[in-house]
């Protein structure tokens, strides 16, 4: 395993998202909890979940709960684990995402994170999504407020623009230490925040990283995948899934990115572990540069 840093901390360079492991389609308890275990034993010490991560309606923190419980299941030690969770969004249960980025809601909702996960300080909190309806440096100034209360250690942000970025940043200064937003061999629009954040020394996140070569979580049953792209001749050239070339990719944008892909069975999280020992020539990754279509 190959690591790298968020903020002062040094986590593995391949976390693991827990959101398949709580929404719909998600695996039974002991699955989901052998993915974690699976993660821990490839080397993975980053997990990243979110309050809003459930199915049902009243489920909020269906996947924090799990997680916590997967730690504490665990028998080798976990206290180099960073677990961090996400506030501002929610689950009806219908389907749908909300969006509440009001400064009372995310402090409430830290508090409950903070519970569920059984910690004195949630190791990284991060803005789920900018809130329209928000004054943004409201939304951001909650989490200063959170950290300055030692709720939190550190503060993200998630699906945002540059100019968001800049200003959480103005904010929050050191404790702005992350910005997850979707970045993948197919989606490649967040290259502008990526640069900013590698400029500006915070960890880049990318979520649903394999966007084009396994179908999101996100996605509906109609949801499709590329075949017979550069990403699958090199990975059959190494003998490794194309998911694997997919992370090592990821890994090669900046060294500020650490990749989040969600499992929800123990072989697929071992899969993607094996990636950050991947090395890719100039000439694959030339071959690499094309886009895939999204």
């Amino acid at each position: 395993m190959q690591y790298r840093t968020i903020g002062d901390t040094t986590v593995s360079a391949v976390g693991l998202g827990g959101m398949p492991l709580s929404i719909e389609h998600r695996p039974d308890e002991e699955r989901a909890i052998a993915t974690v275990h699976a993660a821990l034993d490839a080397g993975i010490t980053f997990i990243d979940t979110a309050d809003s991560y459930h199915w049902h309606a009243g489920e909020a923190g269906h996947n924090e709960l799990l997680i916590a419980r997967a730690l504490a299941r665990y028998g080798g030690d976990t206290s180099d684990v960073l677990v961090a969770t996400k506030g501002g969004r929610g689950r009806p249960g219908d389907g749908s995402w909300t969006v509440t980025g009001t400064p009372a809601h995310l402090k409430r909702a830290a508090e409950a994170s903070r519970n569920r996960l059984g910690v004195e300080a949630i190791g990284l909190y991060q803005l789920h999504k900018p809130d329209p309806t928000v004054p943004w440096a409201d939304s951001v100034g909650a989490l200063r407020e959170l950290l300055d209360a030692g709720t939190i250690r550190a503060a993200g942000i998630s699906n945002v623009t540059t100019d968001q970025i800049r200003e959480a940043h103005a904010i929050l200064g050191d404790g702005l230490v992350s910005v997850q937003n979707q970045y993948s061999p197919a989606v490649r629009t967040s290259e502008p925040e990526l640069q900013l954040s590698t400029q500006l020394g915070l960890a880049f996140l990318p979520w649903s990283p394999l966007g084009g070569i396994s179908r999101s979580s996100l996605d509906g049953p109609s949801g499709s995948t590329s075949a017979g792209t550069a990403f699958h001749r090199i990975a059959a050239e190494h003998g490794v899934s194309p998911q694997q070339i997919a992370l090592a990719w990821l890994l090669t944008r900046s060294p500020a990115v650490i990749p989040l892909p969600g499992a929800s069975r123990p072989a697929s999280i071992q899969d993607s572990a094996q990636s950050t020992e991947l090395k890719l020539s100039d000439a694959e990754l030339t071959q690499l540069e094309a886009p895939l279509p999204t």
